[in-house]
Formats: C-alpha cells, structure tokens, sequence
C-alpha cells in the first residue's frame, strides 16, 4: 500500500456484493480501539450487534431479503449483508451543531470527535442521520469510528479493511476509492446485476461520503435514506432558519400583545369590608 500522505483525502469503498458477514471487522475494530461492546445477544436472525453505538464503531447488517416462498430458477434473491461504519460526511450535521468545536476533520479528511473537548451535550446524536454516534457510559463522552486516526497518523490503514477478508471493506485515497469503485460497477451491470448502485460515491447524498457503498439494491433496503430523503437537520436549512426566525418573532409579538394589555386593562376594585354592624348581625 503506498504511503499515507496527511492532506490527502482517505476513505472506505464497502463492495456489499463481495461480504460474506464474518465480522472480522467488528472484532478487528474492538480489539485495536479497547471497545469493550455488549453482552451478546442474539436480535433478529443472526445480528447479535443491532446497532453503531459508543461500542459498536462497525455493525455488519444481515437483512433477510429472501422471500419464504420458494422461487423459481433464475429468481433466486441472497441476503444483503453491509458493514456499516460511520460515514464521515462532507457535509457533517454532527460537526455544524457541536457547541465545543470538539467534532473537527483531520487531516485526512475524516471527521473526528476530540474526547477531551466533548462536554456530552449529546447534539452529535441527534443530528446524525445515520445514527453511528453513542454515549460512552463510563467517560461520558461521545464515540464513533475514527477512521482509525491513530493509525493513519502513523501509516497504517484502519483494523477493519485490514482484516476484510474479501476486500468487501476497501481503505485509500478517495479519488482511487472513488475510480475502482466505478470500474466495479460497471463489471457488476455487465454481468446482469442490474440492480447495483454506488451510495454516496457523489454530491447527492450529504454533499459526498468518505465512506461510501456499492449496493446491490435500493437503499432503503439497507436502512439508509435515499438521495431525495438525505437532508440537513433542519436548523442547518434556508428553511430551518427562517421557520425558527418567524416563530421567534410571532412569540416577541405575542409577549408585548400580553404585556399591553395588562397594561391598559382597569384595575380590578379592592375587595368590599364587610361593615362591623353586619360582621355583629351575622354573629
């Protein structure tokens, strides 16, 4: 591999037509980041990970996309399998709405969460759209896959696409991640596999992802929004800020209606004494 050059944009090409559903990432990816993960449990099938959290920086994804009747030749369906893994946006909702400056983009143009900056506000979580970003229960802080940036920083590419054993998870520079990731889906529409698209591979989605997918069905198959559904948090939209804009000024508009008119309204008359003669007849 040749050299990690800071500078220079990194990323991952995940080829989900190539994943046999080993894990040898997540366990690759725990082992190198000291995660400690979850109690097993088996979820749905055979997910025993369920979810990217403060734990699980990598959640191989088994949806069962086979029909229980049985098919004809020729109209066979396999499972989708997909390592998911953050997707260091260019467009990073989690970096816009950190109040600490904690969330930054290295040097390689990946998005890093600084732990020693993170004050545990927890805004990250709700603006990621992916749902990659959890809570560390012990440090308080919030985690997610660092693109390995230690081991960048010391040449290295990242645990997971060194332990894929099918190159399902391919680590490099985005513009060489980007070319090989084309040259294979033409091969895959040339072989019939009409179906196979590249997620995140352009602008369309989140302004770019450094991490992106090639799929073998649609996305919201796999759990992730479309083009037309990839949006900002709403306080990041031309929209956004002018619905907050008019509400803050209808509710500055409201206050001063209040205040007027409990400023003109007549004072309520002080309460009637009942005179001591009365006070006497009813004793």
């Amino acid at each position: 591999m040749a050299e990690i050059e800071p500078g220079q944009a990194y990323g991952f090409f995940t080829d989900t037509s190539v994943c046999i559903g080993c894990k040898a990432c997540e366990v690759a990816c725990k082992q190198w980041n000291l995660l400690s993960g979850h109690e097993p449990s088996f979820l749905d099938g055979y997910d025993n990970t369920g979810q990217l959290d403060s734990q699980n920086w990598r959640y191989v994804k088994m949806i069962d996309n086979v029909p229980d009747e049985t098919m004809g030749t020729g109209q066979g369906k396999a499972w989708l399998m997909m390592s998911d893994v953050c997707k260091h946006c260019q467009h990073a909702s989690c970096m816009d709405v950190c109040p600490t400056g904690a969330i930054i983009r290295t040097e390689f143009d990946t998005v890093y969460i600084q732990p020693d900056v993170c004050n545990g506000c927890r805004n990250c979580i709700s603006a990621c759209p992916y749902s990659v970003i959890g809570m560390d229960e012990e440090t308080h802080v919030a985690r997610k896959c660092t693109l390995c940036y230690d081991r960048l920083q010391n040449g290295m590419e990242p645990a997971c696409a060194k332990a894929c054993p099918t190159q399902s998870i391919q680590f490099g520079p985005l513009d060489e991640l980007q070319q090989r990731a084309d040259k294979r889906l033409a091969d895959l529409h040339s072989q019939g596999v009409a179906e196979a698209n590249l997620y995140g591979r352009d602008e369309e989605v989140y302004g770019g992802l450094n991490a992106f997918f090639l799929l073998t069905d649609k996305p919201e198959a796999y759990r992730l929004p479309d083009a037309a559904n990839a949006v900002l948090p709403g306080r990041n939209n031309v929209g956004g800020w002018l619905t907050g804009a008019v509400t803050a000024v209808l509710g500055v508009l409201g206050g001063l209606i209040a205040l007027r008119r409990r400023q003109v309204s007549p004072e309520e008359p002080p309460p009637r004494e009942t005179p001591p003669e009365a006070q006497a007849g009813e004793a």
